[in-house]
């Protein structure tokens, strides 16, 4: 089912904003966060992968211009990724469409109760495994 919703939120995501859904992701958790930046293994962690894959996306994104390096000031080794104006610009564009899709995919076939009970079943998942780790 996740497979089936990404593969068909992402058609649409590349189709009409040239963003992957890759890209939706990166861009959502950048702009969650102070600033709309984040160290890359603070990146990495939120998004669940490893720091060689969120490198080579990075430098994909970057040669784009959706998204920047700027350097850490208190650690000369360390940089943040930032969102730059086109970043901004591609999700806040890419996110309405977004959240209308994955409505209609998937939240319009679900009843108040199966919500209910969907949004306590992550949350136990998510717990569990975070505790885990």
């Amino acid at each position: 089912m996740h497979d089936l919703l990404v593969n068909q939120t992402g058609r649409t995501l590349q189709r009409d904003f040239g963003l992957s859904a890759t890209d939706y992701s990166v861009l959502a958790e950048l702009t969650r966060a102070p600033g709309d930046r984040l160290r890359i293994q603070d990146l990495a962690k939120v998004l669940g992968w490893e720091k060689s894959r969120v490198s080579h996306h990075l430098a994909r994104m970057t040669k784009r211009g959706l998204v920047g390096r700027e350097e850490c000031a208190d650690d000369g080794r360390g940089a943040y990724v930032v969102v730059t104006r086109a970043g901004r610009e591609a999700i806040e564009a890419a996110a309405p469409r977004h959240v209308e899709d994955v409505r209609r995919l998937f939240l319009d076939h679900l009843t108040p109760g199966q919500i209910a009970l969907l949004a306590e079943i992550t949350d136990t998942v998510i717990a569990k495994n975070e505790t885990s780790q």
